[in-house]
């Protein structure tokens, strides 16, 4: 997996300025560098050859890059579009099978980069059992069903532990429950987005401003970006960048509500879009300090492209709850 290396903070994918390590050299060739002391024994000056008057072809400009294999990404991101949309519009469980499937990996990919890079043990087969449960228990029974599994996954996660030695144990139960919490508790909302009438159009209209937001921060920001938004946190994110994602989400909200939710309306899909920009690049931002803390730059490698399963969730885990509520209090559960 690749480390981010000790950079500046102001680095990042899509704004590598690696090049900037030679701004303390010679400014001309015949210059001392600054931290070089002068040589006893300095060679004679050679004549210099008269310059050419002759106009010098000018540099080309730098290309800016993405930072990722934007022909893999696509394909990848095509194929699991077409996975949702056929579970989704087919038979719901099957959906509900999509989601604990992520979040089993997301678990997996969490608790091995803390193991590896922080020495922390938080026990994966409870947290992956009932995180599996949680989502489940939120499609049938709803939030109370949800709760009890998210209560019940803590507590297991704590007598799991108590079957090694006592050294390390609050921070591996500690590591532990929030990994309950942050990935298949935040996931349980969209299984319960699912069990209204028109509920695959309520995941579809929320996973699509997810990513249009995140298309319009991506295309907005590598185009224009210029004032870094968080740069000790995720340095490739900028304010025109997240001006984008609301702008764009917003406009998708609008149409989403207005022509696919049951009773909802244009006004209503501007208020979501801008909440779903907002709690996304959160959500990222989120999941950027974790890495930070953590000294990598992916938390897997299974999504060409993307890296792992939890650099897709990480915008949508947080915007989860935010959308079911809005839907809720806009059109109503049912």
């Amino acid at each position: 997996m690749p480390i981010v290396p000790d950079v500046p903070a102001h680095g990042g994918d899509q704004d590598d300025d690696r090049g900037a390590a030679l701004a303390g050299g010679p400014l001309f060739r015949d210059e001392t560098p600054p931290h070089r002391a002068p040589s006893h024994h300095q060679p004679q000056p050679q004549p210099q050859e008269p310059m050419s008057s002759a106009p010098q072809p000018a540099s080309a400009p730098q290309k800016k890059n993405a930072g990722r294999d934007l022909g893999a990404a696509i394909g990848v991101g095509v194929a699991l579009g077409a996975v949702i949309v056929v579970s989704l519009f087919v038979v719901k469980a099957v959906f509900v099978g999509v989601i604990a499937v992520a979040v089993v990996v997301g678990l997996w990919e969490l608790t091995s980069r803390l193991q590896e890079r922080k020495s922390i043990k938080a026990p994966l087969v409870p947290l992956a059992l009932g995180g599996a449960a949680m989502v489940v228990a939120g499609y049938v029974r709803g939030a109370e069903g949800a709760w009890v599994a998210m209560a019940l996954t803590a507590l297991a996660v704590l007598v799991w532990r108590m079957t090694e030695p006592p050294e390390g144990y609050l921070k591996d139960v500690t590591a532990g429950v929030f990994a309950a919490f942050y990935i298949p508790f935040l996931a349980t909302f969209v299984a319960m987005m699912l069990t209204a009438d028109d509920g695959a159009w309520r995941v579809l209209t929320f996973l699509a401003l997810a990513v249009v937001s995140d298309t319009g921060a991506y295309a907005i920001g590598w185009r224009f970006g210029k004032h870094k938004l968080a740069p000790r946190i995720s340095p490739g994110k900028t304010r025109e960048g997240l001006l984008g994602a609301v702008t764009f989400a917003m406009a998708a909200g609008a149409l989403f509500m207005q022509f696919l939710i049951e009773d909802g309306t244009w006004w209503q899909g501007l208020l979501m879009g801008f909440a779903v920009a907002v709690t996304a690049t959160l959500g990222d931002l989120g999941e950027s300090m974790i890495k930070r803390d953590l000294g990598i730059k992916d938390m897997g490698t299974l999504l060409p492209g993307h890296g792992g399963i939890m650099d897709r969730l990480d915008s949508l885990l947080p915007t989860a709850p935010v959308v079911w509520l809005l839907l809720v209090l806009f059109v109503g559960s049912g």
